[in-house]
C-alpha cells in the first residue's frame, strides 16, 4: 500500500461516500486521511464511518488517519415573513433583537455579543458576501446599516464580520459535546473552526490535552495577524480558503496561502490546503483546467495535504475526484521544477541536535543516493522534523504507537508503520533495513539513512544517524 507521492490526500465522508464499499474505494484511489464533518450528520453516522475506517485499516494493514472537523460558531440572521427579501443599494436596513420575522427594513440578529464588538463603519457580509452592509449607528438593541451591495436575502443566512474580533468562544456547546464524542471514538486530528487568535487554540488545548492533535483552520483575516503564534501553538494548519475568500478580497487569498504554507514550513507544522479544490467535480467527472492548476499550485508550494470536501462527501464522482487529485500530485512531483522549489524554500534549521541530524540526513541522502530515510519515533516529532526538510526520498516512519502512525499519515512524504518496540540502535538499524525492503522502499544492496534518538522513547531526542545497506537474504 505504498503511495508513490509525497503530498497527501484528505477526503470528507458524507452521504455519497459513507458505505464500507465506497470508503475502501476511496482509500485504494489514494485517500490517506478521512475527514468527519461534524457540521453535518449524526453521532451515529460518524461512529459508523469511524468503525468502517478502522476495519479497513486492519484489513489493509495500513495506518489511516481520521480527522474530526468541528462546526464552530455559526453566525446567522433570523427569518423573514415572506421567507426572502430584496435589498436595494443605498437603503437603510436594521439588525435588531426583535425575534419577530423580518421584512425589507429589518431582521432579527440572535447574537447580542456582536452589538458590543461592532464599530461605526464596520462592514457586514451576508450570504457568503453576496450582500454587503456598512454599519451607520449602533444602539443597545439595534444596528443601523446601509446597503452597499444589493441582493436577495433569505431565512437564516450566515453573516461574516471581517475586520472585528468577535467576543465569541471558539468552542460552542455543540462543539464541546461533539469533541468529547470524537475523542472517545479515537480521532487523530481535531480541526478547529473560527480561530481568531492564539487564545482560541489554547482554549481547545485545555479540552483536548494530548488525546488528539489540533489543526487550526485559518478562515478569518484576523487570524493572519497572529499567524506565527497560532502556527506555533497548533499541531497543524488548514488554509480554509472558502471563508477567507469571503472575508478578504479574493485577489489576496493566493498570496496569503503561500505565506501560511511558508510559515508552517518554518516551524515544521503540517499544512492542509482546502476548499473548492475540484469544485466542478461535484457534478462533473472531470475537473476544469483551472482546478487542476489550483491543486498543482498547492503541491508546488509545499503543502502537506490537499483536501476534498463536497466533492467526496456529496458529489456524484467521489472516487474520480480522488483519482484525479492523486494523478495531479504524482505528475507535479515528477517535475524537476518541483524539486527546485522545495530546495529553494527550505527553511533554516534550528540550532538543535535534532535539526542538525535531520538536515544532515537530507544531505547524506542526496550525496550517496540513498533509497529512503528511516526514522524511529515515539511521538512523531523526529519524523515531523525530517519531513520539514522535504528530502528527495520517502520517509519511512517506524513507531510502536498506532496513534502516532495514524497521525503521521497526514504528513508530507511519510509512510508510517507500526512496529515492535526496540531497545538498542543496532536493533533499530536491523529492523529499519527489514521494513524498508518489505515495504517496498529499498531492495538488496540499496542504502538507507536511519535516524533515531537514544535513549529510545524520549520525545524530540534525535541524536544518531547511520547509513545502512540492505543485505541480501536479511531476515
Amino acid at each position: 500500500m505504498r503511495r508513490h507521492r509525497c503530498a497527501k490526500i484528505i477526503a470528507t465522508i458524507g452521504p455519497a461516500s459513507s458505505s464500507a464499499e465506497m470508503i475502501e474505494k476511496l482509500f485504494l484511489a489514494g485517500v490517506d486521511t478521512f475527514r468527519l464533518n461534524f457540521s453535518h450528520g449524526t453521532h451515529k453516522d460518524h461512529e459508523q464511518s469511524y468503525q468502517t475506517i478502522r476495519e479497513l485499516e486492519k484489513e489493509k494493514k495500513r495506518p489511516i488517519g481520521v480527522m474530526m472537523d468541528l462546526q464552530g460558531p455559526k453566525l446567522r440572521i433570523g427569518t423573514f415573513r415572506q421567507k426572502s427579501i430584496l435589498l436595494q443599494e443605498g437603503q437603510t436596513f436594521l439588525l435588531d433583537q426583535n425575534k419577530e420575522p423580518g421584512d425589507e427594513t429589518r431582521v432579527f440578529l440572535p447574537h447580542p455579543e456582536i452589538f458590543e464588538a461592532l464599530k461605526q463603519g464596520s462592514d457586514l457580509l451576508l450570504d457568503d458576501g453576496k450582500v454587503r452592509l456598512r454599519v451607520q449607528n449602533i444602539g443597545p438593541d439595534k444596528i443601523e446599516t446601509r446597503v452597499l451591495t444589493a441582493g436577495s436575502l433569505s431565512d437564516r443566512k450566515g453573516f461574516n464580520v471581517p475586520t472585528v474580533a468577535l467576543p465569541i468562544s471558539v468552542m460552542t456547546s455543540k462543539d464541546r459535546v461533539d469533541l468529547e464524542f470524537g475523542l472517545n471514538l479515537g480521532v487523530d486530528w481535531v480541526a478547529l473552526s473560527f480561530v481568531q487568535c492564539p487564545n482560541d487554540v489554547l482554549e481547545a488545548r485545555t479540552l483536548i490535552e494530548d488525546r488528539a492533535s489540533i489543526i487550526s483552520k485559518l478562515e478569518k483575516p484576523l487570524a493572519i495577524d497572529h499567524l506565527e503564534e497560532i502556527v506555533k501553538l497548533s499541531d497543524g494548519i488548514m488554509v480554509a480558503r472558502g471563508d477567507l475568500g469571503v472575508e478578504m478580497p479574493p485577489e489576496e487569498v493566493p498570496s496569503i496561502q503561500k505565506r501560511i504554507i511558508q510559515c508552517c514550513r518554518k516551524y515544521g507544522k503540517p499544512v492542509v490546503v482546502a476548499t473548492q479544490m475540484l469544485e466542478s467535480m461535484i457534478k462533473s467527472p472531470t475537473p476544469t483546467r483551472a482546478e487542476a492548476s489550483d491543486v498543482a499550485t498547492a503541491v508546488y508550494d509545499g503543502a502537506d495535504a490537499v483536501m476534498l470536501s463536497a466533492e467526496s462527501a456529496s458529489g456524484h464522482y467521489p472516487v474520480e475526484s480522488v483519482t484525479i487529485m492523486n494523478k495531479i500530485i504524482t505528475h507535479v512531483e515528477k517535475d524537476p521544477f518541483y524539486r527546485k522549489m522545495q530546495d529553494a524554500n527550505l527553511p533554516a534549521s534550528e540550532a538543535t541536535t535534532s535539526d542538525a541530524i535531520t538536515a544532515a540526513a537530507r544531505q547524506v541522502v542526496h550525496t550517496i543516493e540513498a533509497s529512503a530515510i528511516v526514522t524511529f519515533t515515539s511521538s512523531g516529532e523526529t519524523t515531523l522534523r525530517a519531513a520539514r526538510e522535504r528530502p528527495e526520498v520517502p520517509i519511512l516512519a517506524l513507531t510502536s504507537e498506532i496513534k502516532v502512525a495514524r497521525k503521521l499519515s497526514l504528513i508530507w512524504g511519510v509512510h508510517a508503520v507500526k512496529s515492535e518496540e526496540i531497545s538498542s540502535f543496532s536493533e533499530a538499524v536491523h529492523n529499519g533495513c527489514l521494513l524498508a525492503e518489505s515495504e517496498g522502499f529499498a531492495k538488496s544492496n540499496d542504502r538507507i539513512v536511519v535516524t533515531a534518538g537514544v535513549p529510545f522513547s524520549v520525545s524530540g531526542s534525535t541524536n544518531i544517524l547511520r547509513i545502512a545497506r540492505i543485505q541480501a537474504g536479511t531476515k
